[in-house]
């Protein structure tokens, strides 16, 4: 199976813009609007190499119970490759009716590389059926939905303390709205610095990694206040900076952090 790199997101948007039709329906007794859903991911950073899960298909679940499979994008996605701001079209569809749930529907051949080592990640019993996460108040801007989920590498690695590693994933569905949310954007003084960025507010907490120039973005944050903290590798100490104030359809930057 091929793997999808940086390098090839250019050419999988351009082909995902495009797919605007789902591939099939269980049932076809969904009702109420229909809009167009783009399903995008990113990730909050891991201590790992590479994360490469393996997506096989994308599905929403509606109110009424019904599904629908979204034409997906199959492939192996290295999760690392997706975080401070960068994400990637998976998964589009025109959906009738309320969505309730996103699933998943993951391949046996995820990995992880870590201290140089390449080892399967396995599924726990039970996740076979598909990895689900829920959507709330996913509003459509012009007759679309923008779901941003967040896929969280550093908690959804499971040690098995014998050398293997389990696959349980911590997913968040973020509703990617220019009318309720904006971003943060900051750097700090020593470029390089490996560092996870983290902004926690009554909405919840939002996660990236220092770029290697030092600059970081956090993209879909829900508009409110926001305590945010860089934990750098030691000796370096931790940096947090309080009420940050993010509005709709606004970037705010936090300028220079001094580490």
């Amino acid at each position: 199976m091929k793997k999808i790199t940086s390098r090839a997101i250019a050419i999988v948007l351009m082909v995902a813009a495009i797919a605007f039709t789902f591939t099939a329906c269980k049932k076809d007794n969904a009702s109420g609007a229909t809009n167009t859903y783009k399903i995008r991911m990113t990730d909050a950073p891991g201590p790992y190499t590479a994360v490469n899960i393996d997506i096989q298909s994308v599905e929403v679940i509606r109110t009424d119970g019904s599904t629908a499979t979204l034409a997906t994008h199959a492939g192996i996605y290295n999760l690392l490759d997706f975080n401070n701001g960068i994400d990637t079209l998976i998964a589009t569809g025109q959906i009738s009716g309320s969505v309730e749930q996103i699933r998943f529907i993951l391949g046996s051949n995820s990995t992880l590389v870590v201290n140089g080592t390449t080892v399967p990640l396995t599924i726990p019993s039970g996740e076979e059926s598909g990895l689900k996460v829920n959507v709330q108040n996913a509003t459509a801007v012009n007759g679309v939905v923008e779901l941003l989920i967040d896929f969280d590498a550093n908690q959804s690695i499971v040690s098995l303390g014998n050398g293997g590693y389990h696959l349980k994933p911590v997913l968040r569905a973020i509703v990617v709205n220019a009318t309720t949310t904006g971003s943060i954007t900051g750097h700090v003084s020593i470029p390089g610095t490996l560092a996870v960025v983290t902004a926690t507010g009554a909405a919840g907490t939002f996660s990236t990694a220092l770029a290697v120039n030092g600059y970081f973005v956090l993209i879909g944050i829900p508009a409110g206040s926001y305590t945010l903290t860089v934990t750098p590798l030691a000796p370096l100490t931790e940096v947090t900076v309080n009420n940050v104030t993010v509005n709709a359809s606004a970037s705010t930057d936090v300028g220079l952090i001094t580490l």
